[in-house]
């Protein structure tokens, strides 16, 4: 069964908390969750300062020191993703991990640019195709940005009804 993947920006911390705490309720496994978003303790020990609350939830948290882009707080999928692109010289920033976790060059290039103003990014990876409608619903529901299914080519508008004026003005790299 192959992997799909879905993901969105969350806008403040407290609404991350919201949506991996529903993702939790919802018996999201928490190995299928990732976040990424900037230190901006820039400390190895701030990972874990900064797991707290829903967060906390999560699995591998730790930092990223990614060259250029600087230090950042991530969990789950995300971290090794990252760490598999790293060799990679073709695209550089946090991009190239997202890449990794299946999203377009284009679609990691907005995402890093979210992630670089201080949003967090949040998503789901799994084979169990359950999972991403209901992590779906949930971004939606928590009013999320950004929300983009991979490994569907059948799905030809990703955007959630709260995410479509921001996405199209989303900065490109």
């Amino acid at each position: 069964m192959s992997k799909k993947s879905i993901f969105c920006i969350a806008t403040s911390r407290d609404q991350a908390d919201e949506i991996v705490d529903r993702l939790r309720t919802a018996k999201v496994s928490n190995q299928h969750v990732a976040v990424l978003f900037l230190d901006k303790n820039t400390s190895h020990a701030a990972a874990y300062d900064h797991s707290g609350g829903a967060l906390g939830w999560l699995t591998d948290i730790d930092t990223l020191a990614v060259p250029g882009a600087g230090p950042f707080i991530a969990a789950g999928p995300i971290i090794a993703a990252w760490r598999r692109a790293a060799a990679s010289p073709a695209v550089g920033g946090i991009a190239r991990g997202l890449i990794g976790l299946g999203l377009p060059e284009t679609d990691a290039r907005n995402y890093e640019g979210q992630i670089n103003a201080g949003h967090i990014l949040i998503s789901v990876h799994s084979s169990h195709w359950g999972e991403i409608p209901q992590a779906k619903d949930i971004f939606t529901k928590a009013g999320a940005h950004h929300v983009f299914t991979a490994g569907d080519p059948g799905v030809k508008d990703n955007l959630s009804p709260h995410s479509v004026d921001s996405a199209r003005s989303a900065p490109r790299l």
